[in-house]
């Protein structure tokens, strides 16, 4: 059997949409301690939930600025449960780092639309036991955080809408 289904050559069905709340939830999920984003509730006149990397805790900061990321990277999520559609808003921010702290302000007034960064990079160092292990090893690329989100509302039969000039 193929992976799209017995013999028809078709793809599965899709799963019937879930509920909005189910599906913000799901999108809170994706957190975890280990990953440099985290999905949090937005604003009032924000958005219904925001995905950003964890620029703002101290614990990342070393790992952002030996990167020399100059930029950060938002999400804004409008759920739309009528249509069973997340409509997202890239937003980037420029950052500045002063003795290792980021300062942030936004870039112009907000990039709309889609964003692809990416930064990386490997750093070793001497340990006790005299060999050389590895430090850090990072990546921040923008799909990195932006496809579990897709994911995770494709999964609960939703659809994902990018929009640039039209309303969040």
């Amino acid at each position: 059997m193929s992976s799209f289904g017995k013999s028809s050559g078709r793809p599965p069905p899709p799963k019937p949409p879930q509920s909005a709340e189910v599906v913000r939830e799901a999108l809170l999920d994706v957190n975890r301690l280990t990953a440099p984003f985290l999905v949090r509730p937005g604003g009032a006149d924000e958005a219904d939930l925001v995905a950003e990397w964890r620029i703002a805790e101290s614990v990342w900061w070393t790992i952002f600025a030996t990167a020399g990321l100059t930029k950060a990277f938002k999400v804004l999520m409008r759920l739309d449960d009528a249509a069973k559609e997340v409509r997202s808003v890239d937003q980037e921010w420029s950052v500045e780092w002063r003795a290792g702290v980021p300062t942030m302000s936004l870039t112009g007034a907000a990039l709309r639309g889609q964003k692809t960064d990416v930064a990386f990079g490997k750093a070793y160092g001497f340990t006790e036991a005299v060999a050389a292990d590895e430090i850090y090893n990072y990546r921040f690329v923008t799909s990195e955080l932006k496809t579990p989100l897709q994911k995770v509302v494709a999964a609960h039969g939703w659809i994902w809408k990018s929009v640039a000039f039209e309303r969040l």
